[in-house]
């Protein structure tokens, strides 16, 4: 099982990065996220094996990694739609959805419909991402004790960075404000 490869970016074309892994091409089929920020160096990959196919899904992300492998899990959801859930919303978006059950917002990508989102939404319930910065964890946590709902506060800190005083200072302005 190939659980990472390290390259370089050999080609990027209709969704797909070919990477030069010494000298060997492999063919990655990515989302729209990782294709826009990929770069020459680690990709997680998940393997899909078939009767007929053999496909390597690379991800720059290892949360979007782990989103895509509990989504193709679910009944009726296979790698396409997996991977364009993974287009259409970070993993931090996609928890937020989660939290506020926005069934609208998951019917925005493309194969799902409002039976299909709410058996999504239903059977996600409990994803959750590792947040590899110890600092956002404890922006979130602070917040979540003075009573916000996490997926305001997920979306409040979605692309802050700097101190914990700092983070908590700028997502306490977004959700003062109604967060926008």
């Amino acid at each position: 099982m190939i659980a990472a490869l390290k390259g370089k970016i050999f080609e990027k074309d209709n969704g797909k990065i070919f990477l030069d892994v010494r000298d060997i091409i492999y063919e990655l089929n990515v989302s729209l996220n990782t294709f826009a920020n990929a770069k020459d160096g680690i990709f997680y990959i998940t393997e899909i094996i078939k009767e007929n196919e053999y496909s390597l899904y690379g991800f720059i992300n290892k949360n979007e990694k782990k989103l895509f492998d509990n989504l193709i899990k679910l009944n009726g959801v296979g790698p396409k739609v997996a991977l364009a859930i993974c287009s259409t919303f970070t993993p931090d978006e996609f928890i937020s959805i989660i939290s506020s059950q926005d069934i609208n917002s998951l019917k925005k990508v493309p194969g799902i419909g409002p039976k299909s989102a709410k058996r999504i939404l239903m059977e996600m319930g409990d994803f959750e991402i590792e947040n590899i910065n110890p600092i956002i964890s404890q922006a979130v946590t602070a917040l979540e004790n003075l009573g916000f709902k996490r997926a305001d506060i997920l979306k409040a800190i979605s692309g802050l960075d700097g101190s914990l005083e700092d983070i908590i200072k700028e997502a306490l302005k977004k959700l003062s404000k109604g967060i926008k």
